[in-house]
């Protein structure tokens, strides 16, 4: 990863590698200008909402809607909540700012599937703080600091969620084989057992030093192209890591293709479960 730009003269050397690329000097000079903006807009509406009522006249209410994906937040009320309408504006704008760094960063995918899932509801509730300087060198100095350990926990909860039920699934460590149980359905694809497959498709990414794969092209959307491609069962379907065939009965049979990378996550539990781990492949 490399350095944050905090200004043109190279300030702050000491949040190297914390956020790819990004000036957040630029970054925050536009908000405010965007803020400020809005606050002139508010103002002027508010003195149109006194002529109205002066004037005996009917005014609407006013209100920001949310983009089709859902960033920002709703901002309904009359005028006489500017100031509530305006911190709305603020924490909708400040939390698409910080999904913006969080993907720049590269923390993201770092992250284990329970840190993102935390990260993402403390921005969709506004519990994120301001978007300033400070909370952005702490936030990301933090998670620089620990992005080690995120990373394994991502990992353990990878295993975590294998199905003990089936002898190709070790109790111990990952081995060459593995069965997901719940994957297929009668007309499709399992969205979150696709999605624990994603989380495993993100560790072999980072291991193998690749750029996390677009979400928008993961496990769900490969899974059911070739659900709906092919008529007959068992289905097929592979990438650079693995060879899944799916079954009717619902259980998708995994042959890892990249030994070495599973041995790389078998050293990472061993680490935090020394007497787990059988004697190395």
């Amino acid at each position: 990863m490399s350095t944050i730009h905090i200004d043109e003269a190279g300030q702050a050397a000491e949040f190297h590698d914390v956020v790819q690329s990004v000036s957040i000097t630029h970054l925050l000079q536009q908000r405010d200008a965007v803020l400020e903006r809005l606050a002139q807009a508010f103002s002027i509406l508010q003195e149109a909402h006194d002529i109205a009522i002066s004037a005996h006249l009917g005014f609407p209410n006013i209100v920001a809607s949310k983009d089709y994906r859902g960033n920002g937040q709703d901002v309904v009320g009359k005028l006489a909540t500017e100031g509530e309408a305006l911190n709305a504006c603020r924490a909708a704008i400040d939390a698409t700012a910080w999904r913006y760094l969080m993907q720049e960063s590269g923390m993201r995918s770092l992250m284990s599937a329970s840190k993102r899932s935390e990260f993402d509801d403390q921005v969709s509730k506004s519990r994120m703080p301001e978007l300033t300087r400070e909370a952005v060198y702490a936030t990301f100095g933090a998670l620089h600091e620990s992005r080690a350990e995120m990373f394994d926990q991502g990992v353990i909860e990878c295993f975590k969620k294998l199905s003990w039920a089936y002898k190709t699934n070790l109790p111990q460590k990952f081995g060459k084989r593995i069965i997901v149980s719940y994957l297929t359905y009668t007309y499709g694809i399992n969205n979150n057992a696709a999605d624990h497959l994603d989380d495993l498709m993100r560790v072999f990414h980072v291991l193998d030093g690749k750029p996390e794969a677009d979400y928008r092209q993961g496990c769900y959307a490969q899974l059911g192209a070739a659900f709906r491609e092919q008529t007959a069962w068992p289905k097929s379907y592979q990438n650079d890591y693995f060879e899944l065939r799916l079954f009717r009965n619902g259980n998708g049979h995994l042959c890892f293709k990249r030994l070495e990378l599973i041995d790389a996550m078998n050293t990472i539990i061993a680490r935090h479960f020394p007497n787990a781990l059988a004697a190395p492949r």
